[in-house]
């Protein structure tokens, strides 16, 4: 892996397809979509909101359910029908007035590399490609859609120290409930 200094990521970046979900594209006969998100993954993205990183979603496909995934875990930063990542990402680190160091990406596949190579921390699902794998600092042990997305946000969050103080957070949070 390279030289990472992990205190400075402020930014986790999503993909949606392959990485949020298993990939799949699934339409009924009244060309209805249907997409299934991990639960896991929405625990660790609550978590984050205990931590510094903010999260952001960029992807090529629009999807109402993932507008309202987005509402139920309040992510702010979401981006569809992006067809250049890289141009998005650099208008989204100018509006948060961050910088790439600032950054880490989990995407699944070459739309996704421009920013890959470009950003302090990448990784990839379990279940991309070898060839993409090659390029990203960390493969995951879960698939896309699996906890890939968890799996990235705890490695994170102990790689800057600040896990157990999230996972405090989360439990206190959850008992208010």
């Amino acid at each position: 892996m390279r030289e990472i200094d992990f205190n400075k990521i402020e930014l986790l970046i999503l993909d949606n397809d392959g990485v949020l979900t298993d990939g799949k594209i699934i339409y009924n006969n009244h060309k209805i979509e249907s997409k299934a998100f991990s639960a896991k993954d929405g625990l660790g993205i609550n978590m984050l909101s205990f931590s510094s990183i903010q999260v952001a979603i960029i992807t090529g496909r629009e999807s109402e359910i993932l507008v309202q995934r987005c509402k139920d875990l309040g992510i702010r930063h979401l981006y569809q029908k992006v067809r250049n990542k890289l141009q998005k990402t650099e208008k989204l680190l100018n509006e948060l007035n961050f910088e790439w160091q600032n950054v880490a990406y989990l995407g699944d596949d070459w739309n996704d590399y421009p920013v890959i190579k470009k950003a302090a921390f990448t990784a990839c699902p379990a279940d991309a490609f070898s060839d993409f794998k090659a390029v990203t600092d960390y493969t995951c042990e879960r698939k896309g859609g699996e906890g890939a997305v968890r799996e990235v946000i705890e490695f994170l969050l102990k790689k800057q120290g600040k896990f157990e103080y999230a996972l405090q957070k989360l439990l206190e949070h959850l008992e208010e409930k």
